[in-house]
């Protein structure tokens, strides 16, 4: 993989994590799949829907399928399961070299990086950890720390606040079309990852 980078110099880099620093996105969705039987749930999620809802937080995804499906299955229970059947297969995980190569590189001129996730913590801090990613981030933004997840543009505002550096003068890695559309919201310009081969 090749990634196009502007021509120019940024203040800081943000980049998102499933799907751009871990190549994680089908192991996700076989999480996403197992818990969804396990809780009886009445859709088919397909790999196109899980795809286009990359970058949002896991509850407002079970929140918009129940509101479609006219169910109230638990978003609580559905992510914990989730999380926990993840986990249990993280041994399998990757990094997206091209990415990482990229981190590495910033971290050695000393440039401002950041994580803005719309995974948990819980579940970034093992991953990033697995695929050794970890010690490089001292700045990681989750949806616990926001009111609105992408495509809201809050979380990259804030990896701009904590890295001192004004939004127009972040560049975001994205593999995501909710997170490409919260960094257009933030102001910031935006590196596409494909995380689909």
């Amino acid at each position: 993989m090749i990634l196009e980078l502007p021509d120019r110099e940024f203040g800081g880099y943000i980049f998102d994590c499933d799907g751009t620093l871990v190549d994680s996105m089908p192991l996700h969705y076989r999480a996403w799949t197992a818990s969804f039987v396990h809780h009886g749930a009445p859709w088919q999620w397909s790999e196109d829907e899980f795809y286009a809802s990359a970058g949002i937080p896991d509850r407002d995804i079970v929140g918009k399928l129940n509101a479609d499906y006219g169910v109230d299955l638990d978003a609580d229970s559905i992510h914990e399961h989730k999380a926990e059947w993840f986990m249990e297969h993280l041994h399998e995980l990757t990094a997206v070299e091209a990415v990482a190569q990229i981190v590495r590189d910033f971290h050695a001129k000393s440039q401002p990086i950041s994580v803005a996730t719309g995974s948990d913590l819980v579940i970034v801090e093992p991953e990033l950890k697995h695929v050794g990613l970890w010690d490089y981030f001292g700045i990681i933004v989750t949806p616990a720390h926001v009111e609105n997840g992408k495509p809201a543009p809050d979380m990259f505002l804030l990896a701009a606040e904590k890295m001192g550096v004004p939004a127009e003068d972040c560049l975001v890695f994205e593999d995501g079309n909710s997170g490409l559309q919260a960094a257009a919201a933030a102001g910031m310009e935006a590196v596409f990852v494909p995380s689909r081969g």
